[in-house]
């Protein structure tokens, strides 16, 4: 598909002002947006002509508007239906777009299309690396700045199946995959019987334990049945894309013992596909007890600038997805490298929470010159103590291979323990003849040893220097400057739908979150730009059906101008 003409200024701007200049202020959002914004936006162009076919075909949407229009449906969180129609009779995103009065806009699924091939072509960033490099150029962003950072869970676009529904639904998308590629001569003798069995029927909830298990063993050797009796068929077949799920699926769901009978997987490993729908879309849990949560989705690391001032507007310098699995500790290299990626220096202090402070990233941050502002996680307490001390309890010297217990004990006996898969060196102090007639032995040394033994790793020190600087008044004030965060995620869930995704597949998650925190950027930036007049409210922006739509009284008044 080729691309039309590039018309930058287009003839609304002079036009539109002529025939309604009540409609927009000068400080009105979409004209805002068309003066700041729009041509950010245009300076892209050359990037999203990659995605297209020099003249090839009749010529499509103009990228550009397509990227403005993907951009809106998150400031005013609208589906793709009502975007067209947005585009089409809405006069603030006409003006905002860059488009004629006169415009028809276009069938909903240019924008699936045009998500496509952003994601095809590298380009799922290049709004919000667009938005970036224009806030710094304007000194919205300084190089260096202070940082923080946090994660939050995002919800697939997916139901969480049991065991049996997961392996029943992957067999029936399996088998519809298969059934215009297999001629019927080809198909097995037991095709007819699994078509009716995991297609046309429904698994009935209200059966008891004992069905169900036996109903899972079922798709278990229906499964192993399917799969091999296609090894004699062409590739093409045997790594179809539903059928490959069906094979991982299989082997993560059941166990096939030596006599040849299949069991079903009592314990399952992390990261197992947990719908066919959405394969990449795992569960995970974080807390305990009453605060557990519990999805099956995906994780986004938000990271953003601290303002120097109280009451000033920071951004979102990067936004980077991970597996539901993942952890902090990888979050905090990716985003990193996220940032380096788009242009930005490592910041000068980085404020974050317990989840991303290690020995090693401390250590790594001060080599590279800046700071990782954290508290350090307590070390876990000794089996079989309620009370018992904890490790940062003593205070260790590795330098020195010395550790002096809390009861005032020193103890010299240090051996250096290296892993020989990871060349992981960790320290073992143990205390001997200091144990014996301690005081404080019930409290520190469990009934079946005889003495204390902690181990720490080759960068204790380091930790344990952090976990005393966490007890001090400064390093609390400092960390104040973390908690912006948790309003900057709750203003993303609201007011831009980051906790939920719209589509299926990591990538396409990831594009949602890129253009999420490209439409961030954009409103507070517009929020600067009107001095505040704008509500400061998460959803100000979100008022898609305000009085600029083309209804018949603002018809008539056109018509009466013209």
């Amino acid at each position: 598909m080729s691309l039309p003409q590039f018309d930058v200024q287009g003839s609304l701007f002079e036009s539109l002002g002529a025939i309604a200049p009540d409609l927009f202020a000068d400080n009105d959002k979409y004209k805002l947006f068309a003066n700041k914004i729009w041509p950010v936006l245009a300076s892209c162009r050359e990037q999203l002509m990659e995605c297209y076919e020099a003249d090839n075909g009749r010529p499509g949407v103009e990228p550009v508007v397509l990227l403005g229009v993907l951009i809106f449906q998150f400031l005013e969180r609208v589906p793709d239906r009502q975007a067209v129609e947005l585009v089409k009779y809405h006069l603030g995103w006409k003006l905002a777009l860059n488009l004629k009065l006169s415009q028809d806009g276009f069938h909903p699924t240019t924008l699936v299309y045009f998500r496509q091939r952003l994601i095809e072509h590298g380009k799922a960033e290049v709004a919000m690396r667009a938005v970036l490099a224009a806030l710094q150029k304007e000194g919205l962003v300084p190089k260096g700045s202070k940082q923080r950072l946090d994660s939050t869970h995002v919800l697939g676009a997916v139901a969480r199946l049991s065991a049996l529904e997961c392996v029943r639904e992957t067999l029936a998308l399996a088998l519809e995959e298969l059934k215009p590629r297999l001629a019927v001569q080809q198909r097995p003798e037991f095709w007819e019987l699994l078509w009716e069995r995991y297609v046309e029927s429904k698994l009935d909830y209200k059966s008891s334990e004992e069905t169900l298990q036996a109903k899972r063993r079922q798709a278990g050797n229906d499964c192993l049945r399917l799969l091999q009796c296609l090894e004699p068929c062409a590739i093409e077949l045997r790594q179809g894309k539903q059928v490959s799920l069906l094979r991982e699926v299989f082997g993560q769901q059941f166990v096939v013992e030596a006599d040849g009978k299949i069991e079903p997987v009592k314990v399952h490993a992390t990261g197992v596909v947990q719908n066919p729908h959405d394969p990449q879309a795992e569960w995970s849990a974080k807390g305990k007890g009453k605060h557990k949560k519990e999805w099956v989705g995906y994780k986004v690391q938000i990271a953003e600038t601290v303002p120097k001032e109280e009451g000033q507007i920071g951004f979102i310098t990067s936004v980077v997805t991970q597996r539901a699995t993942e952890s902090d500790d990888p979050g905090l290299e990716a985003t990193l490298e996220k940032q380096a990626q788009m242009g930005l220096q490592k910041p000068s202090e980085m404020y974050v929470d317990g989840a991303y402070i290690s020995a090693g990233s401390i250590q790594e941050a001060k080599e590279e010159g800046w700071n990782l502002m954290g508290p350090a996680q307590p070390s876990a307490a000794r089996t079989g103590l309620d009370k018992a001390y904890r490790i940062e309890t003593f205070d260790v010297s590795i330098t020195e291979r010395k550790a002096v217990c809390p009861a005032g004990q020193s103890s010299r006996q240090c051996s250096q323990l290296t892993e020989q898969k990871s060349g992981k060196v960790t320290y073992r102090f143990e205390f001997g003849r200091q144990c014996r007639d301690c005081p404080a032995r019930s409290l520190c040394v469990p009934k079946d040893q005889p003495h204390r033994t902690i181990v720490v790793g080759a960068l204790h020190e380091t930790l344990q220097q952090r976990r005393h600087q966490q007890q001090s008044p400064e390093f609390k004030r400092q960390m104040q400057q973390r908690n912006g965060i948790e309003g900057t995620i709750s203003e993303l869930v609201r007011g831009h739908g980051l906790r939920r995704t719209r589509y299926k597949g990591f990538a396409k998650v990831d594009l949602q979150n890129q253009l999420v925190a490209a439409a961030c950027n954009i409103k507070r930036w517009l929020q600067k730009l009107n001095k505040g007049v704008l509500d400061t409210d998460p959803e100000a922006f979100c008022h898609p059906r305000a009085p600029l739509m083309l209804d018949w009284p603002h018809f008539v008044g056109f018509c009466a101008a013209y």
